[in-house]
C-alpha cells in the first residue's frame, strides 16, 4: 500500500515530529508509515484522514 502522507505533511511544512505529536504517535511510527514499512491501524488511519480533512482512500492508495 502506498500513501501520500509525506507529501501532505510537506505541504503544511510539518516535520515528522510535528505530525507525530498531532497524531499522538512516535516520530518513528510516522517514518515507518511514510516509507511503507508499516501500515497504520484502522483507528490511526481515521485519525490521519481527519487531521488532513480527507478520506482514507485519498491518502492511502492500493499498489
Amino acid at each position: 500500500m502506498r500513501n501520500r502522507l509525506k507529501v501532505l505533511r510537506a505541504e503544511r511544512d510539518w516535520s515528522q515530529q510535528d505530525l507525530a505529536e498531532r497524531l499522538e504517535v512516535s516520530r518513528q511510527s510516522v517514518n515507518a508509515i511514510e516509507t511503507g514499512k508499516y501500515d497504520p491501524s484502522l483507528p490511526l488511519a481515521f485519525r490521519i484522514a481527519d487531521l488532513f480533512a480527507m478520506s482514507i482512500e485519498e491518502i492511502f492508495l492500493r499498489d
